[in-house]
């Protein structure tokens, strides 16, 4: 008991999160060269579409791996064990319990959407973790098209007033719809190069204010796939002074 005491301290929230997903483990897998763990599902998806690396580093994984990865069974009862915040309400659940919890938490469904599923995204082959290619490159385009003149701008989901920039469009949400509750589809994050125009949001004007309160633009190059710009901050970090 005292040893499944320690191992299970030895764990940080992060652990129990996949990076694929970017969500709490569902089934984990472990590759054996690197040890990296993923849900089962995300894993399995990105070998069929990237071939023969691991999602997280690109090592090599066997073509055993591939077919049936190794269940981490020695995470899963920790995950039994162990208890973390929920990422929106901070109520304490056991972490192999989180998934479900998600489903009936509001402030979860008010800042990710109604469903709590995970989308089912295609992974490229140069950047695993993303959209298809076809669907980036169109989000891209778009986020350029609305760019060109300078800030793009939106229309109001709530009450179809158009031509606001963002900051406007987040004044004029919580002057004028603080209070109203509509599922819509957010338009700033269907502008982005991975928008998904799937995403429902339940309480819009809460999720501006959660997830909207500055331009992405403003850190990110949303003209660049997310590789070029992974290579663009490697070649950096080998450039800061420590």
């Amino acid at each position: 008991m005292a040893e499944d005491l320690s191992a299970a301290t030895s764990y940080t929230e992060d652990d129990f999160y996949c990076p694929v997903c970017q969500e709490v483990l569902k089934t984990p897998v472990r590759t054996a060269a690197c040890q990296h763990v993923f849900c089962r599902k995300c894993f399995l998806t990105a070998m069929r579409e990237s071939g023969i690396h691991c999602p997280l580093c690109r090592g090599n994984v066997t073509r055993r791996e591939r077919a049936c990865p190794e269940r981490a069974l020695d995470l899963e009862n920790i995950m039994r064990k162990l208890s973390g915040s929920c990422r929106c309400c901070a109520k304490q659940i056991k972490f192999y319990r989180m998934r479900h919890h998600y489903k009936s938490c509001k402030k979860y469904q008010d800042e990710y959407g109604v469903s709590a599923i995970i989308p089912n995204f295609q992974i490229s082959q140069d950047s695993v973790g993303n959209r298809s290619e076809t669907s980036t490159s169109d989000n891209i385009e778009t986020y350029q098209e609305n760019t060109s003149s300078g800030h793009p701008t939106f229309k109001c989901p709530l009450c179809q007033e158009s031509n606001f920039t963002r900051q406007r469009l987040l004044d004029h949400c919580n002057s004028n719809h603080l209070f109203q509750i509509v599922p819509v589809t957010c338009p700033i994050c269907v502008s982005l190069p991975w928008g998904d125009p799937s995403q429902i949001t339940r309480n819009f004007v809460s999720h501006l204010n959660q997830r909207h309160q500055f331009d992405y633009g403003e850190f990110v190059n949303l003209q660049l796939d997310e590789e070029t710009q992974y290579q663009t901050a490697v070649e950096e970090s080998f450039q800061v002074n420590i």
